[in-house]
């Protein structure tokens, strides 16, 4: 039976790029685009589109029945920094969007069920080096609140209903073909934007805020691979810690002037964000994906710099 998937939210950062890459490797008439905003891009019109609010729960029932998804792709979310500004809709989305879609994937007998969850999961009192995949969770955003609940859901759906639901915390995410959405680490792509445009960046983190990061061409390639995995090598059922390459924004910007030597870099005080990435990891232990599903990132900060720029460029 061929597949057929549903990935709801796809006009974000994430699904912008994921649904090119489902469609790549399943065609573009099996993979169904959805979300409450018209599709930016060319590429989200060469296969089906629909319309869909998570919370509205018929629609999303007569989408399940119309295409009976064998995979769903649930990335609908408000994110860290958003999610403050209105914490109630936030936490409505974030969990009751969830819950909708694992209710209807158990109805419709979906085979495989993804749904992100993040480093904003951890909070003041994780470790900060090398977090690891087990420890003290504490998160103090409601974001990060609604992903750890949501984690408990993935894993409660697993146990009681049998459903196989696979997740990933993923780090702050880089990408050059979608606008960020809203999160902590924005930062580490409006830097690209504006050293081409303007040679100077004023960042709202300060100069040694180191956080874990990823390509996202790593992150989709990460993503399916997980879901491409047999069952039976999973072991988390929560969600995994996922890890790319970490830097300060000092650190970037040194990467950034190899390529545009006169670009300088300053700082905002009292950014409300400072306090959120205060309380995040320095970097991951991520050692679980890379023993089960055998993840292993190709992006470092070299790397990753040459691509954002020269595309940026091209854009």
């Amino acid at each position: 039976m061929s597949e057929k998937i549903l990935v709801l939210g796809s006009n974000g950062q994430i699904g912008t790029e994921l649904v090119t890459a489902l469609r790549s490797a399943y065609g573009n008439d099996n993979v169904v685009a959805c979300d409450i905003r018209r599709p930016d891009y060319e590429t989200k019109n060469a296969g089906p589109f629909e319309f869909v609010n998570v919370l509205d729960k018929e629609i999303l029932k007569e989408i399940f029945q119309k295409y009976k998804p064998s995979q769903v792709y649930l990335l609908a979310a408000l994110l860290s920094a958003t999610g403050e500004q209105n914490p109630k809709l936030a936490w409505d989305l974030n969990m009751n969007g969830l819950l909708n879609v694992l209710d209807l994937a158990l109805a419709f007998k979906t085979t495989k069920v993804y749904w992100p969850s993040s480093i904003a999961v951890f909070g003041p009192n994780s470790p900060k080096e090398r977090t690891p995949q087990y420890c003290t969770m504490d998160p103090n955003t409601v974001y990060g609140i609604s992903k750890m609940a949501g984690e408990r859901w993935c894993e409660y759906y697993y146990q009681k209903y049998n459903l196989d639901v696979r997740s990933i915390r993923y780090p702050g995410l880089i990408s050059w073909k979608a606008a960020p959405g809203g999160g902590t680490t924005d930062y580490a792509i409006h830097i690209f934007h504006e050293a081409l445009k303007k040679g100077s960046y004023s960042s709202f983190l300060s100069a040694t805020t180191e956080l874990p990061m990823m390509y996202m061409d790593d992150a989709i390639r990460g993503t399916i691979e997980l879901m491409d995995a047999p069952a039976k090598e999973i072991s988390i059922r929560s969600s995994y810690n996922f890890g790319g390459v970490n830097f300060t924004p000092e650190v970037l910007a040194a990467e950034i002037r190899k390529h545009i030597p006169e670009f300088k870099l300053s700082y905002t005080e009292n950014d409300p964000r400072q306090d959120i990435a205060n309380s995040w990891p320095k970097s991951i232990d991520d050692s679980f994906a890379r023993k089960d599903w055998l993840w292993k990132p190709e992006f470092d900060l070299a790397r990753m710099t040459d691509d954002m720029l020269k595309n940026l460029k091209k854009s």
